[in-house]
């Protein structure tokens, strides 16, 4: 399954025009192999791992395209480092902005916001691009802690 959608992503940046070249093929292999979230320096670095002549640049030359061509999206979680998956999983974050612990959630989850925010103010939103901040349950039962 990794191979026939390797192919179909390389074959959308000929499809644009693109040229498939090693990097790009190792930064899309790098994608589909990622367990978890991963920002673009973590992309660099694999890629660089197995193909120390391509630069960083290159790298994020390529997230861009591969995010123009809607195969990729970047989301930020939080006050850190933009973090990439490939499209076709999508989902939305939830965020523990006091342990950091990350939730993925269906994104079936906002259609009925997105419904209401539409009839209620004429406005289409995105909820994808950026987590929902909160508390995990464990960090919201934890006792709050006096500061200073």
């Amino acid at each position: 399954m990794t191979a026939v959608r390797r192919e179909r992503i390389l074959e959308q940046l000929r499809a644009d025009g693109g040229r498939v070249t090693t990097a790009r093929r190792a930064l899309v292999t790098a994608l589909l192999d990622a367990d978890e979230h991963v920002t673009a320096d973590d992309l660099a670095a694999t890629v660089q791992a197995a193909h120390p002549d391509v630069h960083r640049s290159t790298i994020y030359r390529t997230l861009d395209a591969l995010e123009r061509l809607g195969v990729v999206e970047h989301v930020h979680l939080g006050h850190g480092r933009a973090i990439y998956h490939l499209s076709d999983e999508a989902h939305h974050h939830l965020v523990c902005e006091t342990c950091g612990f990350v939730v993925e959630v269906p994104e079936q989850l906002f259609d009925d916001l997105a419904t209401q925010v539409r009839s209620q103010y004429d406005f289409a939103i995105h909820p994808r691009h950026f987590a929902i901040i909160g508390r995990c349950g464990g960090c919201a039962a934890a006792p709050a802690t006096a500061s200073g």
